[in-house]
């Protein structure tokens, strides 16, 4: 008899603990933190408002940028808090440039600094990111991440963050014509928003002729950068011969990470103009060096 009225008793403790657990996980916000990713931001930001990806034709108001940024958040992310804001970009030796130093100063902001090599682009920003969505997600630091970028190299650090239970969501800006994000990275993340040219019109101005040195970067043609690609794979196999050649092909379509990024930078160069974000660009880019490849086996 004393132990059948024991029972309930044990039952109503467990429950009562229960609802307490759960009362706590209730009272407990959910948080998210906005990654962006500058380079992606100035080059198809440029292009959808001022017509080029040349940082030195246009000026862009970072600040007010990244506020409506953490308004957008807090509509689409209503019911959780703000962690803060993540904006990475490249620099000489990673020292702040002016500009870098007062977006640093902006509250709830955190700076992340990869390095820039002698063509202007950015080493290291991609593994800063995947660094920190891991880190943060890994501690429960965030439930949710807004990422604004399009590169593909982005998908490992998607990757890493939904392993530990956090939910990314992708940003975009608005394309005049085809993609700016990289399609393998659009079919990792758990929601895609693009933000429109009424979204960046207030944050980018172009300057007049006497505010920048040089003509603006002109879009290449994607046979253009096919043929460089395939100039690239011609020095590419005359420097490492054969044998390389013969452990690269079972890869095809896909190229080593390290191969992959030395053709984004030799490309770069040549053509004088990031691809950075242009995933059909560099799509063919890749083409045309597997076309060459292919020929010479």
């Amino acid at each position: 008899m004393n132990d059948d009225l024991a029972a309930p008793s044990a039952l109503d403790r467990t429950n009562e603990l229960l609802q307490r657990v759960l009362a706590e996980v209730a009272k407990t916000p959910s948080t998210h933190a906005v990654f962006v990713d500058a380079g992606y931001v100035y080059a198809a930001a440029g292009r959808l408002v001022a017509g080029t990806e040349d940082r030195r034709a246009f000026d862009l108001d970072a600040g007010g940028l990244i506020e409506a940024l953490i308004d957008r958040a807090r509509t689409v992310f209503a019911d959780s808090r703000l962690l803060r804001v993540y904006w990475y970009d490249g620099a000489r030796r990673r020292i702040h440039t002016a500009e870098q130093q007062s977006i640093a100063e902006l509250p709830d902001v955190k700076v992340r600094l990869g390095n820039l090599n002698a063509n202007n682009q950015q080493k290291g920003v991609d593994s800063l990111i995947r660094s920190d969505l891991e880190s943060l997600a890994r501690y429960r630091a965030i439930s949710d991440a807004a990422l604004l970028g399009g590169d593909e190299d982005l998908v490992p650090a998607v990757e890493s963050a939904q392993g530990y239970g956090a939910r990314v969501h992708l940003w975009g800006i608005e394309a005049p014509e085809g993609r700016n994000q990289a399609e393998p990275l659009l079919w990792e993340v758990d929601s895609q928003r693009t933000l429109d040219l009424d979204f960046f019109k207030p944050y980018v101005t172009r300057r007049t002729a006497a505010g920048y040195e040089g003509s603006p970067a002109v879009r290449p043609a994607r046979e253009a950068v096919r043929f460089v690609g395939a100039q690239i794979a011609a020095k590419w196999l005359a420097a490492r011969g054969p044998e390389a050649l013969s452990q690269l092909l079972p890869g095809h379509p896909y190229l080593p990470g390290s191969v992959d990024q030395d053709l984004l930078s030799d490309a770069e160069g040549l053509l004088q103009y990031s691809l950075r974000g242009q995933s059909d660009l560099r799509r063919a880019l890749r083409d045309g060096f597997w076309d060459h490849l292919r020929t010479q086996f």
